[in-house]
């Protein structure tokens, strides 16, 4: 059963984090690498000491908390912070890049998150605000339009531009394999509803025929002949009752995924028992707790919930690298049924391995069919669990 896998370490770390290490960065390299003689660019003025520095970086934790929520703000709140930081107001040079890594960063992730109206006018700011102020030098106009030479301003404005592509490219990325696997999923659905459907064709067209021609021959001579009509009636029970019998052998042939750990054919929740002593014996302790009054199910619903809990239990024995399961089937009302496994396994999900069937697509589109619920993912204390409701009508005359 595929289920989102936990991101590597770099993954979690949180966008907030990384802008608020890159403002950190910025800030002590220079200090670092020249003994605290320099600020963050070549020949700022000494302003207010370490607590300016320290009220700067206050603004750029607060831009840098505000990354998600408020992406532009965080950006103005950064370039600002980064502008008094190296004394960006005297006019008298131009910013080294290295002093805007924060915002760089900010950009990046603004515009691989965020709407592309954000980050367009997250980068349309930066732009601004690095032409406008930080790449003014005194007594002459910015440096690329010097004709002398690219000045350091410059280098962080195509740096800002580097780093919003950049972005770009990764959200276009992402989106791209959204809609794909938004497709495969839907293409999984499409897939098993045809197989369901060219399946029940074959199997019930001929009998199905048959049927109807000996009700026929029985309705014309069942005033006549009555024993002939009683024979054509049998052989509409046996067509029936082997019809049954077919459909349910499909419907586990639809099902049935490569290595089960059953090696007979289910016939429902029956085999329940059989099924948990076989997955005990290939090394995970199966428990199933059964609540409620049991009683007859239609053969669908009784199938379906059987093949919900044979699929979660291999997949258990397979990828969660759990020493046991939990398996309840609940009867306490008669009008539904409730099944659900449970495991505390540390494995890397319950994943879609080659050959593992149609997996949770498949499991929610059959629930689907039945006119239930399906739900399946990681539980907050560790482990996966899996769980359907399934409607039984009720016969005729009986109410819930």
């Amino acid at each position: 059963m595929p289920t989102t896998p936990t991101p590597p370490l770099l993954r979690r770390v949180p966008p907030e984090a990384w802008v608020a290490l890159a403002w950190c960065v910025a800030a002590a390299y220079p200090a670092v690498l020249l003994g605290g003689t320099a600020r963050l660019h070549r020949g700022a003025a000494l302003h207010g000491g370490l607590a300016f520095t320290l009220g700067d970086t206050a603004v750029a934790f607060l831009g840098a908390a505000l990354v998600r929520r408020l992406p532009v703000l965080s950006v103005a709140l950064l370039l600002f912070a980064t502008w008094m930081e190296t004394d960006g107001f005297s006019a008298q040079v131009q910013v080294s890049p290295a002093a805007l890594l924060a915002v760089y960063v900010a950009l990046f992730l603004i515009t691989a998150r965020c709407p592309r109206r954000s980050s367009r006018a997250a980068f349309a700011l930066a732009a601004v605000f690095l032409v406008l102020h930080m790449g003014l030098v005194h007594g002459n106009t910015v440096g690329i339009f010097t004709g002398t030479h690219i000045g350091e301003a410059d280098g962080a404005a195509l740096l800002a531009l580097v780093a919003w592509l950049a972005g770009r490219s990764v959200r276009q990325n992402r989106e791209h394999a959204e809609t794909l696997s938004s497709r495969v999923a839907a293409e999984a659905v499409t897939a098993e509803r045809l197989r369901i459907a060219r399946e029940m064709h074959d199997t019930v067209a001929h009998s199905m025929g048959i049927v109807a021609l000996q009700a026929g021959a029985a309705r014309r001579v069942i005033d006549r002949r009555p024993e002939r009509a009683k024979q054509a009636l049998g052989e509409i029970e046996a067509a029936g009752r082997e019809t049954l019998a077919a459909l349910r052998r499909m419907l586990v042939a639809l099902r049935q995924a490569d290595g089960e750990v059953s090696d007979t054919v289910p016939a429902g929740l029956a085999d329940l028992d059989r099924l948990a002593a076989a997955t005990t014996a290939a090394g995970v302790r199966v428990e199933v707790r059964r609540t409620g009054e049991p009683g007859p199910l239609p053969p669908e619903i009784d199938l379906s919930a059987f093949r919900i809990i044979q699929e979660s239990v291999t997949n258990v024995v397979r990828h969660a690298r759990a020493a046991e399961c939990l398996v309840t089937v609940d009867r306490s009302r008669a009008e539904e049924l409730r099944v659900e496994v449970t495991d505390r396994g540390r494995g890397r999900g319950h994943g879609a391995a080659p050959g593992s069937g149609f997996g949770l697509a498949g499991l929610r589109e059959r629930v689907a069919l039945l006119h239930g619920e399906f739900e399946a993912g990681p539980r907050p204390d560790g482990g996966f669990r899996v769980a359907a409701r399934l409607p039984v009508p009720l016969p005729e005359g009986v109410t819930a």
